[in-house]
């Protein structure tokens, strides 16, 4: 990859992992409601998934899902509506203080899987890759493309988990953790909106 198409590739990193999207805003409602340490396989799922994710687009299913409206219609609305679900869960969600017992962070496998459905992560994804996988060096440049995501990934998912975390000291009461959740929850709705408007 040309040194001269670095930054314009870290700029692009920067500006998708770290602004609000579904994976932060679960990361933080995580880190508001469990904790740092209990969400950290959430965090290292969604810090690993999306760049395997990115290198598997990269090299094998970037250009079936650019040519198949089809493919890319049925990803983007069935991911719409589970990022819906997921934002009515964070919404209706106790918290710590919860007495549900089905309440707790998501797994290291599911954050993995959940990037598969996100419509987000797919734009991230074809969006990287056709800009910057150089079909003269497919591997190399693929490679390079998700050491940078999974790096910069890492940096971001653990702000936000710790964010979430910080704002918990002053969720001391049910209505602020609610507020909280809602406004979480909001973010995943106006994402999606987002996505579904381009």
């Amino acid at each position: 990859m040309p040194l001269e198409t670095l930054p314009a590739l870290i700029a692009l990193a920067i500006a998708t992992l770290f602004t609000p999207g579904p994976n932060n805003a679960m990361l933080a409602a995580s880190g508001a409601n469990f904790g740092f340490r209990r969400t950290i396989p959430h965090l290292l799922g969604v810090a690993a998934g999306f760049p395997l994710m990115l290198l598997i687009v990269g090299l094998v299913l970037g250009g079936l899902f650019q040519t198949s409206a089809l493919l890319r219609e049925t990803l983007r609305w069935g991911g719409a509506i589970l990022l819906l679900w997921i934002a009515w869960k964070i919404a209706n969600s106790g918290g710590i203080r919860s007495k549900s017992a089905d309440a707790r962070p998501m797994h290291f496998v599911e954050a993995v899987g959940f990037q598969w459905i996100n419509p987000k992560a797919w734009s991230m994804a074809i969006a990287a890759t056709s800009q910057f996988i150089l079909p003269s060096a497919p591997f190399t440049t693929a490679i390079v493309v998700t050491a940078m995501f999974l790096t910069l990934g890492l940096g971001s998912a653990a702000t936000w988990t710790y964010a979430g975390q910080a704002i918990a000291r002053w969720l001391t009461t049910a209505k602020r953790l609610r507020i909280f959740n809602l406004i979480m929850a909001g973010l995943i709705v106006l994402s999606t909106v987002e996505i579904l408007r381009h």
